[in-house]
């Protein structure tokens, strides 16, 4: 796992599942069927600061709910693909229509729905209470847990590995 920062300095896209990356895996069913979800202020300033930068973000997940879209709305994340059940087959499309190379894709999963775009990508991570099968494919496991600032780990160590943390204070604000 020591090997995986060399390969940081390639980035350009940071793809994310969201049960159980951005969140912590519970969902709340309201009486109205409405599923709650919480998520990670850290992670979501991390997430507006790469919009900002420029690079390309997307969700991959199999969740849908209002409350998402909103979520990634307010954060400037434009790709979504929610209530996904083929994952691979999206990602490979997001890679063609935006002509990326899986060496410059980051992909942060947690579960086996994760596991093909995981393999195709460049860069597999995940949190550190993702499934034995991410884990194993995962070239780093965060010290944080899904929905507790494990996105904010992987951005930060992108954008400090390429010089780009702190760097335009500017985009560091709301």
């Amino acid at each position: 796992m020591s090997n995986y920062k060399a390969l940081l300095s390639e980035i350009s896209t940071f793809i994310f599942d969201y049960d159980g990356v951005m969140t912590d895996g519970v969902i709340i069913i309201t009486n109205e069927g409405e599923p709650l979800r919480t998520a990670n202020v850290k992670d979501g300033y991390a997430l507006q600061l790469i919009h900002k930068l420029g690079y390309n973000v997307a969700i991959i997940s199999g969740g849908y709910s209002h409350s998402m879209e909103k979520r990634f709305e307010s954060l400037g994340i434009k790709d979504l693909f929610l209530g996904v059940s083929d994952k691979l087959q999206v990602y490979e499309q997001y890679r063609k229509d935006k002509q990326l190379k899986n060496e410059n894709i980051l992909y942060m999963g947690d579960d086996v729905p994760d596991l093909l775009p995981m393999k195709a990508c460049g860069v597999p991570v995940c949190p550190a209470d993702a499934s034995n099968e991410i884990k194993n494919i995962s070239l780093y496991i965060s010290h944080l847990n899904g929905g507790r600032g494990c996105v904010r780990d992987i951005i930060e160590q992108v954008l400090k590995v390429q010089g780009r943390w702190m760097m335009d204070a500017d985009a560091h604000t709301w």
